[in-house]
């Protein structure tokens, strides 16, 4: 009879074979799934909610501003022309000098005007004699509606002839329109004037009119009546008002006309001169952080996030009041909000977070 004597290895192999059968065959020991568990929805909160970093921030008063560089003209001015045809027989005044409304600035040749006007006032008083004659007789009849009549026209016709020569007489003297000072005047003795040559100019700098353009954003927070300060290129400083606000832009600009009047008390030589304009605005409420906070939305609105009572992310869009690269002021915000100060780039709105209240400050001191 033969031993069959089995290896060692065979005999391992067997026995690792028969546990292997045994343990499929126990199903009601370990179950097989086909779909992983499902998470609870709490889990499934914790894994979706994002962390933010957030600061409360209460609205601030503030007064903003509106720069913008412009240009200082004239309050008034105006170039003088001779009315009438004439020989310039003497010049009052002189380049730079202040003259009054009313003051006389040269003279022309007379010539014989002194003569038609003698003739012109004796064919006036006859006639107005006669028709005070003929107005006498017309209660008894004695003189004709029509002569009556040709006696009044020729009375008024004596008048309006000695009225145009007494005009050309004024003419003949040209006076300042308003006070101001001469920036030129081209008059010497000699000279013949046609009707419409310029012979002078006068400006008045009693006050001055700042002119600057203003981009599309800041416009709407200007309105007539706003103070101004006036920033010269030496540093002095004018004081100012806002008396026009343009209702149209400029097609190649986009931008607005300003005009203020400027007070020159001291009447300075500065008529022409490049400024700097800061117009106040009016005060309001207003938020003030960092700038890198500032996030625009699919419109292409520019805003923050923020958190609401409960925990969700809001957009707030805000109208910018004054920027450096420290601090920006903007309005359109809550008075009061929890701004998301780091993390935001992380989460939309409508997105339920963990807030973490900062314990520094954001907001430029």
């Amino acid at each position: 009879m033969h031993v069959f004597r089995l290896s060692r290895s065979v005999l391992i192999a067997i026995v690792l074979a028969v546990v292997l059968l045994i343990w499929l065959a126990s199903g009601e020991r370990q179950a097989f799934r086909d779909e992983a568990p499902k998470a609870t929805e709490t889990d499934a909160r914790q894994i979706s909610k994002a962390r933010v970093e957030v600061e409360q921030l209460h609205a601030e008063m503030h007064q903003g501003q509106v720069q913008a560089q412009g240009a200082l003209l004239p309050w008034r001015e105006v170039a003088l022309r001779a009315r009438v045809a004439g020989v310039v027989s003497r010049r009052l005044v002189e380049d730079g000098q202040r003259v009054a409304a009313g003051a006389t600035l040269l003279e022309l040749d007379q010539e014989d005007l002194p003569a038609q006007l003698a003739r012109s006032a004796a064919e006036l008083a006859l006639r107005q004699a006669e028709l005070e004659a003929a107005q006498r007789l017309e209660g008894r009849q004695l003189v004709s509606a029509n002569e009556l009549l040709r006696l009044r026209a020729a009375a008024a016709q004596a008048r309006a002839e000695e009225a145009a020569l007494q005009q050309r007489l004024a003419h003949m003297r040209p006076a300042a329109p308003f006070d101001g000072v001469l920036n030129r005047i081209d008059a010497e003795p000699g000279d013949l004037f046609q009707v419409g040559d310029v012979f002078a100019e006068l400006v008045d700098d009693s006050r001055l009119r700042a002119t600057a353009w203003v981009g599309q954003r800041e416009i709407a927070q200007l309105v007539p009546g706003l103070p101004v300060q006036v920033t010269l290129l030496d540093g002095r400083l004018l004081e100012g008002e806002v008396n026009f606000v343009a209702s149209r832009a400029s097609e190649t600009t986009r931008s607005y006309r300003v005009e203020v009047t400027v007070d020159n008390p001291q009447r300075l030589r500065i008529a022409g001169a490049s400024a700097t304009l800061a117009i106040q605005l009016p005060e309001q409420l207003a938020h003030r952080f960092s700038p890198a906070l500032l996030v625009l939305d699919e419109q292409g609105r520019m805003g923050v996030k923020y958190l609401d009572e409960q925990n969700r992310v809001q957009f707030g869009a805000v109208r910018l009041l004054s920027a450096s690269t420290a601090e920006v002021w903007v309005a359109g915000l809550p008075p009061s909000l929890r701004l998301i100060t780091l993390g935001g780039g992380f989460v939309e709105p409508g997105d339920e977070v963990d807030a973490v209240a900062v314990t520094h400050t954001t907001a430029a001191e």
